[in-house]
């Protein structure tokens, strides 16, 4: 199973958008993927696909879960949209680290171990989630907390967006402290599977920047604000905005999706996933196949 969180220590670098499309990417190919994004913020994936209907109803949601108090089957929370299996984000959310460290407490309290950054992973796993689905993709916020702590430790890898400028240059030269703190924090094992430039505009001081970066870099993508803004406006991945909501299609919009094609076939080889069916790189027209 190839399992990733898509993170960024700076807000507004395409970490959401990159999860979303990626997952397309991946279900675009034939492979089921899973997205649970744990973003408490209303402009979340859950936004980006328009399953975020329920988020303030008193429905069962993964953070019943986590604290152990379902209202109902954990598949029963999955919604799907263009081939990609989506959990949705709830306000609950917003409480999730009183409610762990609730639980943690009471555990203690009867002389019980708890790990509070585990939960989601032992939800997935009783779930069946591992043999279920070939992919799972996690959306955390940036801020470090239980739900970025919970996506990691339920993943062990990181896709990494980064900005490719002298504003994100701090972000990129703490790459790999940020990654040994989670090691730490966590007591796991945390690799990276690839950092993503977004936004590069080919000057020499991104090109330094770029060269600073230790680790992979599959594909560096271009300013794309109108595409990106258009998902957003619409409601859907890059894939289906371009397919279905532009009057034209551009090159250079194609070949945005040809890098989403090409970097979801990068991450699944790095695990030694073989997708059963690739589209060629870009190809808006090719059919999600129904698993």
């Amino acid at each position: 199973m190839l399992a990733y969180s898509t993170y960024s220590e700076a807000g507004g670098v395409g970490k959401t958008t990159t999860a979303a499309n990626l997952a397309v990417a991946h279900a675009r190919a034939g492979l089921k993927p899973l997205v649970v994004p744990l973003d408490p913020q209303d402009g979340d994936l859950s936004r980006l696909f328009g399953v975020d209907d329920e988020r303030t109803e008193p429905v069962d949601n993964l953070v019943r879960h986590m604290i152990r108090r379902p209202k109902g089957e954990f598949t029963d929370l999955i919604r799907t949209v263009e081939g990609v299996d989506v959990v949705p984000e709830h306000n609950m959310l917003s409480d999730l680290s009183t409610f762990l460290q609730r639980e943690k407490e009471q555990a203690e309290a009867m002389g019980e171990a708890y790990g509070m950054h585990a939960q989601l992973l032992r939800v997935l796993r009783e779930a069946g989630i591992p043999d279920e689905y070939d992919v799972l993709i996690c959306d955390p916020p940036a801020t470090e907390g239980p739900h970025l702590y919970n996506a990691i430790h339920a993943t062990r890898s990181l896709v990494i967006p980064v900005e490719p400028s002298a504003k994100g240059r701090a972000a990129v030269e703490g790459l790999e402290a940020l990654v040994a703190g989670f090691e730490d924090q966590l007591e796991i094992d945390v690799g990276v599977l690839a950092a993503v430039p977004v936004g590069f505009k080919d000057t020499r001081d991104q090109r330094t920047v770029l060269d600073e970066i230790e680790y992979a870099i599959p594909e560096v993508f271009g300013e794309r604000a109108s595409l990106m803004e258009g998902c957003w406006m619409q409601q859907c991945s890059a894939f289906r905005y371009v397919r279905e909501f532009r009057d034209r299609q551009r090159d250079y919009e194609r070949e945005t999706l040809a890098q989403f094609d090409r970097l979801a076939r990068y991450l699944e080889r790095e695990v030694g996933l073989e997708a059963p069916n690739p589209p060629e790189p870009g190809d808006v027209d090719h059919e999600v196949a129904t698993i």
